[in-house]
């Protein structure tokens, strides 16, 4: 354990771009020591440790690393055991520090956003080291299964899971992410009639490949290959239910209650969604705030307004009890942005189809397209035409012109059938102000873009 916080100070350092001893001179300690404690040849102090944290702005991620090490400190040793060492990469792990095997809540130790950004940014444990992740592309096979299950093979797994959300956040769900994934997907689930010997080992398998299955089904679903999709998520589902992970399971129907929603079945998204907030009491406020979202979806898909504003509300006050730290790391993307234009996107269709006022709509779309990050193209696309198609629809054509042009812009660098139908959503409701140049243009270069 002491080895682990000393690769991950040397991590934190190097991503503040900090020398050891520039950073010796923060902590009044010399370069020297802070190299040996990256080393583990010299231990230090709680009270250092907390300086070093604040120091680095870690986020407490240190601090409770510290403890962890402490903890092993005092633990009785077998004298004929070697001494505990640094985890490989998803030993009962996810690879970014959390320990999935525990079913029914998040372990002290998990990442807060500050910690995410750095993990995403730095490699962190490791969870994408490029090395894992292209073994997993060799073994792809299915004839290639090992005997037994270790842990760097359930660690690729949850790699291979990361890796391919940020290709279908980037990207969409329709280019290069469904054939590069399917090989992955056959050999991780055939590792699920591969012997086990342990069994919070098996646990964290099954979490990580219903984690695989779910991100594979979000991008069959946005490629409109919807059977399959339907298949991925019901193995993602089946598969949290056999780990025991209620926030795997809670994103699995989240995404099955989304899709059932824009296949025009709002019943049956409005099952899966209450079906995920059974036992909420086990879920994150983020996790409720997601689900209580895809009711309002798919209650105003239904034209019941009141109980899709009942809905808003509900993850709204969800929301706003959300805090650093309480997160799976797949939460990551269900930030502000995230939820406003979840949120607006449930209004959108209560301004169109109920004729509720737009006020709150737009408020929280524009609020959504200003704060999604570059990591979230898609996202910040699909707000965007929603925007630009309620602003021509209820307000200034000529600004929603400008608005649909830069979603336009985005659109171009995607491969989402989800994205592409808003866009030729946003044509048709142009047809009504086609008159004004501004709003012609924009229709043309739709035409041009994407197609009839």
């Amino acid at each position: 354990m002491a080895a682990w916080f000393g690769k991950e100070l040397r991590n934190w350092r190097r991503a503040r771009n900090l020398s050891s001893n520039k950073l010796g001179v923060k902590l009044q300690l010399s370069g020297a020591k802070i190299l040996k404690i990256e080393k583990a040849e010299r231990t230090c102090t709680a009270e250092q440790v907390a300086a070093m944290d604040q120091a680095l702005d870690a986020g407490g991620a240190l601090c409770r690393l510290w403890r962890r090490v402490e903890e092993d400190s005092a633990a009785p040793r077998d004298a004929d055991k070697p001494a505990t060492v640094p985890p490989r990469m998803g030993s009962e792990m996810d690879g970014t520090g959390m320990d999935m095997t525990k079913p029914h809540s998040l372990p002290e130790g998990n990442l807060s956003p500050v910690e995410r950004r750095a993990f995403l940014g730095l490699g962190g444990v490791a969870a994408l080291n490029p090395d894992a992740f292209a073994d997993l592309f060799r073994r792809s096979d299915p004839g290639a299964m090992p005997k037994t299950v270790h842990p760097h093979e359930v660690a690729q797994v949850w790699a291979a899971s990361h890796q391919i959300a940020q290709w279908d956040n980037l990207y969409g769900g329709a280019g290069m992410v469904r054939p590069a994934s399917a090989g992955l997907f056959t050999w991780a689930t055939g590792l699920l009639g591969v012997d086990c010997p342990d069994e919070q080992m098996k646990q964290n398998l099954f979490a990580a490949v219903s984690r695989l299955a779910i991100v594979m089904g979000a991008s069959a679903f946005d490629a409109y290959e919807h059977h399959d999709a339907q298949g991925y998520l019901r193995v993602g589902t089946a598969c949290a239910e056999q780990a025991g992970n209620w926030h795997l399971r809670a994103a699995a129907l989240n995404w099955q209650a989304r899709q059932a929603t824009w296949l025009g079945a709002p019943d049956d998204g409005l099952t899966h969604a209450e079906n995920g907030l059974l036992r909420a009491d086990r879920l994150t406020p983020r996790e409720r705030a997601m689900l209580h979202n895809a009711r309002a979806r798919a209650l105003a898909k239904m034209g019941r307004t009141q109980a899709a504003l009942a809905a808003v509300g509900r993850s709204d006050e969800a929301f706003a009890q959300a805090r650093p730290g309480q997160d799976a790391p797949w939460m990551a993307y269900y930030d502000e942005a995230q939820h406003h234009g979840d949120t607006g996107h449930a209004l959108y269709d209560l301004a169109l189809i109920s004729d509720h006022t737009p006020c709150k709509a737009v408020e929280r779309l524009r609020t959504a397209i200003n704060k999604h990050t570059d990591a979230y193209v898609r996202s910040r696309a699909l707000s965007g035409t929603k925007l630009a198609s309620l602003t021509m629809a209820t307000g200034d054509p000529r600004e929603a012109a400008v608005i649909g042009m830069r979603a336009l812009d985005e659109v171009g660098r995607l491969n989402s059938r989800r994205a592409l139908d808003d866009i030729k959503e946003l044509r048709r409701i142009c047809g009504r102000r086609a008159r004004l140049p501004e709003v012609a243009e924009l229709r043309e270069r739709i035409r041009t873009t994407v197609g009839p």
